[in-house]
């Protein structure tokens, strides 16, 4: 079934994410993000006929997109990709030249009032990417109290009104009418957050702050790289876009603690320790794509690749 076209997702920063993956077309692939696969046809396009791809979503609606690629060297998975190495290893494989991730929420996933990630529409208060599992975002404004609240919105948000907004939340709780839709919620943010940005909806942080909550996605995104990591071939590259500063700062320091060698005091004539990533560059969408696709103006690319080589001889030491 052809999906509506409000539904479809314009895929950010797609050629200079394929080009940081791309180590050799006859690699073996993961997009651990296929959303509607936007980056896994990219690579299709530029993969030799031995080339694999397996990509890699928890979205049920991105597995049945998935569907419509029949590309025999392309299959897909059902799982986070913070699960690749088992889930990889279930279909025979142990080792990969390149992870793509496009992190965060996809436009579909936006745009689908049902799926009640967005203040901007009406809908039930859901936020789940998989919407097999796992408790909603009502589940957890129904039954979290008011510090663990405070706590998701000031952490995951970034909110400083927190407090105040968690405390709005109990209160409507126990008068008898816990928040069910996403229009409530907006609705309460709103009357509590007196000041914000210009420009910015007050209840953004706050929708921001409960999907991550909901959807584990920074502990999925520590895990997912070590994985990622242990998966690399040498030479093997990872491919990362992040949304926003939660994000890329995990991701830039999990690539700066494994491509930097600590001097050990203890033992100064020792051989240098290997490393295990390169940093290769820093990319940020175009004010061409921009303008075509605002959601890309926050996008961050960070390529790096693995590497077995002492430092005297790694690229970029």
């Amino acid at each position: 079934m052809t999906e509506p076209a409000e539904f479809r997702h314009t895929t950010v920063l797609l050629d200079e994410a394929v080009d940081g993956v791309l180590a050799r077309p006859d690699g073996v692939y993961v997009d651990g993000t296929f959303g509607r696969g936007g980056h896994s046809r990219a690579l299709l396009a530029r993969l030799a006929p031995e080339g694999r791809l397996i990509g890699i979503d928890r979205d049920p609606e991105a597995i049945a997109a998935a569907a419509a690629i029949t590309d025999p060297r392309f299959s897909i998975v059902h799982a986070g990709f913070a699960d690749m190495v088992e889930e990889l290893a279930d279909i025979g494989v142990h080792q990969v030249d390149g992870v793509l991730l496009d992190l965060g929420v996809s436009s579909p996933q936006i745009d689908n009032p049902e799926r009640g990630f967005s203040f901007r529409f009406v809908g039930p208060l859901d936020m789940r990417m998989d919407t097999t599992r796992g408790q909603s975002a009502a589940d957890f404004l129904a039954r979290a109290d008011e510090r663990e609240i405070a706590r998701v919105i000031k952490d995951y948000g970034e909110e400083r009104f927190a407090g105040q907004i968690a405390k709005a939340v109990v209160a409507r709780r126990e008068a008898g009418t816990p928040l069910t839709r996403t229009d409530e919620l907006r609705e309460l943010v709103a009357r509590t957050v007196k000041t914000r940005e210009p420009g910015q909806d007050p209840a953004t942080r706050t929708f921001q702050a409960l999907r991550i909550h909901v959807n584990g996605e920074l502990e999925q995104l520590d895990q997912g790289l070590k994985s990622a990591l242990r998966l690399l071939a040498p030479g093997g590259r990872l491919s990362i876009i992040s949304f926003h500063s939660l994000e890329d700062r995990r991701v830039k320091q999990f690539i700066a603690a494994h491509s930097k060698a600590e001097f050990d005091r203890r033992a100064p004539f020792a051989p240098p320790p290997e490393l295990a990533l390169v940093a290769l560059g820093r990319v940020k969408p175009s004010e061409t794509e921009v303008r075509a696709n605002p959601r890309s103006r926050s996008a961050v690319l960070r390529v790096a690749e693995r590497t077995d080589a002492p430092l005297a001889s790694a690229k970029g030491g």
